[in-house]
């Protein structure tokens, strides 16, 4: 028994299908009925739409860019708590045996 491959929808499919809730009057029920979807699938695109509207939503561009700038603030505060081993180190090292050469 094979699966069936999971339906892409595209942008304009989903806003589309919420407009028949929001500007047509139709029930969640009625309108997953006639585009022949799920019922909790129209709920969601619904409620996705209306998280983006309201700004609450982070878009996939802002979702990498969030995945990114954690990802860099991890290696500076790395960088930052080796740095803080290596000055603790150098200010433990008696000054007679840190010799600077001038070139």
């Amino acid at each position: 028994m094979s699966a069936t491959p999971k339906r892409k929808y595209s942008q304009e499919f989903k806003e589309d299908a919420v407009k028949l809730i929001t500007e047509q009057g139709y029930t969640i029920a009625e309108a997953a009925r006639s585009l022949g979807i799920r019922k909790n699938m129209l709920r969601r695109w619904k409620k996705e739409l209306h998280e983006e509207a309201n700004g609450s939503r982070l878009s996939k561009d802002e979702k990498a860019e969030l995945s990114r700038l954690r990802e860099e603030n991890r290696k500076l505060k790395m960088e930052r708590e080796i740095l803080k081993k290596a000055a603790a180190h150098l200010s433990r090292t008696s000054p007679s045996k840190i010799r600077v050469y001038l070139g």
